[in-house]
């Protein structure tokens, strides 16, 4: 089966989840700055929220860059990273609304550890569809930055019950590491495009 009908797919729901996030923003009743300030909880955990989005967007691309067809299993893979994507919203409202509580701010970093599980689950589909010598085995690597996402995911969520601040700054600091442009793929498809003589 070919890639473009999935990666389709997979824009629109990631479209629809920025959209349904952005529409759980409500505008305040009145018109003074102080009632707009009150927003700043909501407005944060927006913004890392769409962080986030736009960090699974671009590696989810970069991913799918890698394989020239996909299986049964990835495309269950995929659909389950998309499963933990959409409850993001309703986490990000979630603890917005309640100001970075305890248990609002845990549940957060479950529906950020979702996504994280899923994207190293829907990497394994895709590298046994196409062998361990394939574009994506080679720019994978060990992948120290996905296994650390997900071991500072797993620290955080239980910290959120003792200090969500804390828990808050682990969440902003795997975002951060992301935002600086991981470029194995990038580097692998283009050493394999001119081996085979396609680049300039």
């Amino acid at each position: 089966m070919q890639k473009e009908r999935l990666t389709a797919f997979s824009d629109g729901v990631i479209a629809i989840i920025i959209t349904i996030m952005v529409l759980e923003m409500k505008a305040p009743h009145s018109a003074d700055l102080a009632a707009l300030v009150k927003l700043w909880p909501v407005f944060v955990s927006y913004v890392l929220s769409f962080v986030y989005i736009a960090i699974y967007w671009n590696n989810h691309h970069h991913l799918l860059a890698t394989a020239d067809h996909v299986t049964g299993g990835v495309l269950w893979a995929n659909m389950h990273l998309l499963f933990w994507m959409s409850l993001i919203p309703f986490a990000t409202a979630w603890m917005g609304e309640n100001q970075f509580a305890r248990l609002p701010t845990a549940l957060y970093g479950v529906t950020l550890l979702g996504p994280a599980v899923a994207y190293f689950i829907l990497q394994h589909y895709i590298l046994r569809a196409h062998g361990p010598h394939s574009v994506l085995a080679r720019a994978l690597g060990a992948d120290l930055k996905g296994k650390a996402s997900v071991v500072a995911y797993l620290c955080a969520i239980p910290l959120a019950f003792v200090h969500q601040a804390l828990a808050a700054v682990i969440y902003v600091g795997v975002a951060l590491i992301w935002l600086v442009p991981d470029r194995r793929i990038e580097r692998t498809l283009h050493d394999v495009e001119h081996k085979r003589g396609k680049a300039p």
